[in-house]
């Protein structure tokens, strides 16, 4: 089953299955968090839930996609209340990857942090079930008001020094009311980032990471194949600039997702009940790893079969949101 969350011609959000070129309205769902919750409180899978409360009118996919209604497939209504993350070095190639953007030589005897911390997952990512494994690469990357929704374009602020399109699996969470994570499925997405500022020096991550981002537009219920391609690309006036094949799935990946999701959640301040957690599970294909420089006007499409329509986003400048030597005192 694949969900999407959209947006009537007046305004009222309604939550859809999606059925080839149609979406039908999930009875009396204005939000996926609203359905999750009530699904957890029955003690019932997110499917089932959506089976009790029935299907009703139906709607044209293309339509709402070309009419930007469509939504992320999972929000809050209180933004502060979502928390956008993510985790890096979990993919076959994506040690190369990041050592080639960091232009390091990387041999035997003078490892990497980057290569050394994915050989790490390679040697203990994938632990017995129910056994906690190596700890990946964690990063914060914003609350719900970074999120974008499918369709428009990402913010480039007058500080970014890149604009770069990381295409990965999301995955989708609800904290119940006992304090446990629940997940609800996964998403395509496009973990915007700012890679030039990453390359000046490994401990600005943090700092490239504090970016826009984008998911969906649909959420793909249920357990994922363990091999997964999909394809990245470019378009500039129209044209491709840039494409390339990009895998997921367990079978690409040198972590398990329940490891990736053991080492975020052990943080007792991420299970506060009725908050939202989307967490980006990483990649090993970048543009900017083959010398392409995004810019506004370009778009973003990354599409991957398993999920439906494929996620498209824009660049787009963005003003200043503050400014040197503005800030109040008391």
């Amino acid at each position: 089953m694949r969900l999407v969350q959209f947006e009537l011609s007046n305004g009222q959000r309604r939550v859809g299955v999606v059925d080839g070129e149609r979406v039908r309205e999930v009875v009396g769902a204005a939000s996926v968090r609203e359905l999750a919750l009530a699904a957890i409180e029955a003690g019932v899978s997110l499917v089932q839930q959506v089976e009790r409360q029935g299907l009703g009118t139906d709607h044209d996919y293309p339509q709402l996609l070309q009419d930007l209604r469509i939504l992320p497939p999972l929000d809050h209504p209180d933004p502060a209340h979502m928390l956008v993350s993510g985790t890096g070095l979990t993919h076959l190639g994506s040690a190369a990857t990041r050592d080639k953007m960091h232009q390091h030589t990387v041999d035997d005897a003078t490892l990497t942090d980057s290569m050394r911390i994915f050989q790490w997952g390679l040697e203990g990512g994938k632990p017995t079930a129910g056994q906690a494994g190596v700890q990946p690469e964690w990063f914060y990357k914003g609350d719900g008001g970074i999120v974008v929704r499918p369709g428009r374009s990402f913010p480039l602020p007058p500080f970014a020094e890149d604009a770069g399109e990381e295409p990965e699996l999301s995955g989708l969470y609800v904290i119940g009311p006992d304090h446990k994570p629940y997940r609800l499925g996964f998403a395509i997405g496009n973990e915007f980032s700012d890679h030039v500022m990453e390359r000046k020096n490994y401990l600005y991550l943090a700092h490239s990471k504090l970016r826009a981002c984008s998911f969906g537009p649909e959420l793909r219920v249920g357990e994922l194949p363990q091999h997964l391609s999909g394809t990245s690309r470019i378009l500039r006036d129209g044209t491709v600039l840039w494409e390339k094949e990009f895998l997921s799935g367990e079978a690409n990946m040198c972590h398990s997702f329940e490891n990736l999701e053991y080492h975020h959640f052990k943080y007792s301040q991420f299970l506060r009940p009725g908050d939202v957690h989307i967490h980006f599970f990483g990649t090993a294909t970048l543009s900017f790893a083959d010398g392409v420089c995004a810019r506004p006007g370009d778009t973003f499409e990354i599409s991957q079969a398993d999920f439906g329509a494929p996620l498209i986003n824009g660049i787009a400048p963005a003003e200043a949101a503050f400014q040197p030597g503005t800030i109040g005192t008391l």
